[in-house]
């Protein structure tokens, strides 16, 4: 039943960077090829990563979609909220942040720790704080990161959370890398994607992510699937540590 809804989004709200023609190429990485450019998709940038394409960026426009009365029942956010098992000292990344909405739902459970809410368009930094100001919370801290580094200090996370996120990145592999770094001993980064596996998800092939491609994906940077939640109706909520 969401399918009008999504498809507007998906039209109205992506980024149109990834429409160029492009020559294929090949990107070094530590002596390994770790990007292909090739003609992108009309969904996608051209820019393939580990054999997927990367999905077009939703834009600072999106907001108000992130923001939408339905969310919390389509998405069911209040289980997602339940499955991370926040503790009150963690320190949580929440990458992707965009407006905030879940950076604000998280931000009680970790009251004697913080929130660092990373986005990489200003505007969304303008909502953050604005959203922080007007709920008078003091443990989250907007980060305005770039395409390629979420600027997050080594070791000093406890849990990184990405949202409907990670398909979009330009630069999955040094994202994730840094990400990685900023990991406490123990800590675990979290990814929400819509299930690829499930036809019956109605969003766009790249927008979603199967559990065997996100799992290669990590690998390459040394994080390992340490669990997959399946208690969402249309997303995948995986686990990944050292």
């Amino acid at each position: 039943m969401h399918r009008i809804p999504i498809l507007l989004f998906t039209l109205l709200f992506s980024c149109c960077r990834g429409a160029s023609q492009q020559q294929p190429a090949t990107v070094q990485t530590d002596s390994v090829p770790a990007y292909r450019l090739d003609r992108a998709s009309r969904d996608g940038i051209g820019k393939f990563y580990q054999g997927r394409e990367i999905a077009q960026v939703m834009g600072h426009l999106g907001a108000s979609w992130l923001e939408r009365p339905g969310r919390e029942q389509e998405e069911r956010t209040d289980l997602l909220l339940k499955a991370l098992a926040l503790k009150p000292t963690y320190v949580v990344a929440d990458i992707g942040a965009g407006t905030g909405y879940f950076t604000f739902l998280m931000a009680p459970k970790v009251s004697k720790g913080k929130v660092l809410a990373v986005d990489i368009q200003p505007e969304m930094i303008d909502y953050l704080n604005e959203g922080k100001a007007n709920r008078k919370i003091i443990n989250v801290e907007p980060v305005l990161g770039t395409e390629s580094d979420p600027k997050l200090t080594a070791n000093s996370i406890d849990l990184a959370i990405l949202i409907d996120a990670y398909h979009e990145f330009s630069y999955p592999r040094e994202m994730m890398s840094h990400i990685a770094s900023a990991l406490k001993p123990g800590g675990r980064i979290v990814l929400v994607e819509y299930r690829a596996e499930d036809p019956n998800v109605q969003i766009k092939e790249l927008h979603k992510l199967s559990v065997p491609q996100a799992t290669k994906e990590m690998k390459a940077i040394g994080l390992k699937l340490l669990k997959n939640d399946d208690r969402l109706p249309q997303q995948h909520i995986m686990f990944f540590g050292k």
